[in-house]
């Protein structure tokens, strides 16, 4: 919550908070984990069409500046109109540029993942699932039909190792 307030306080444009932030929380919360278990990090996406690294780097620096430790060492901050122009040399694989932040998360390597929650000003939560949060809630880990990628055996032996309770179905 103090990332969701953080981020909205801020007004960031288009943003979410997404990926393990969001999915490990429930997981741990389905499996009797501590809520913590296992979050690295707190991935705050955001979309803004300046591209600049600067641009970037100043909204980057704006987040930390108003975290406190240790939020403010495991908060990660990206553009999501910017992931176009480093992906495919991070990871080997074609990525076309997005249009806003929600976009992203068809993209993930599974639907199990591809959740996002924005904290709206009236302290209402937005989840954005376009998968829906069947699989989620289902401790069900599979492809995202969307995406065919050689990456999910190994980030579903990554998950099995955390949460041997997923059942990974290959579709």
């Amino acid at each position: 919550m103090r990332v969701l307030r953080t981020a909205r306080d801020l007004a960031l444009p288009d943003w979410l908070l997404f990926s393990g932030a969001v999915y490990q929380r429930v997981l741990n919360d389905r499996t009797g984990r501590d809520l913590d278990y296992g979050i690295k990090d707190y991935d705050l996406g955001y979309f803004d069409p300046d591209t600049s690294y600067e641009a970037e780097d100043a909204v980057i620096r704006r987040v930390a500046a108003a975290c406190q430790p240790p939020l403010r060492e495991m908060v990660e901050v990206r553009n999501q109109a910017r992931v176009h122009l480093w992906f495919e040399d991070k990871f080997a694989e074609a990525y076309a540029p997005l249009a806003h932040s929600a976009e992203a998360l068809e993209r993930f390597v599974s639907p199990l993942f591809a959740v996002g929650v924005r904290l709206e000003p009236d302290d209402t939560l937005t989840v954005v699932a376009p998968f829906g949060l069947e699989d989620l809630f289902a401790l069900r880990m599979r492809p995202n039909p969307r995406r065919p990628t050689e990456g999910f055996d190994r980030t579903a032996a990554s998950a099995l190792a955390r949460w041997p309770e997923i059942h990974v179905v290959r579709d």
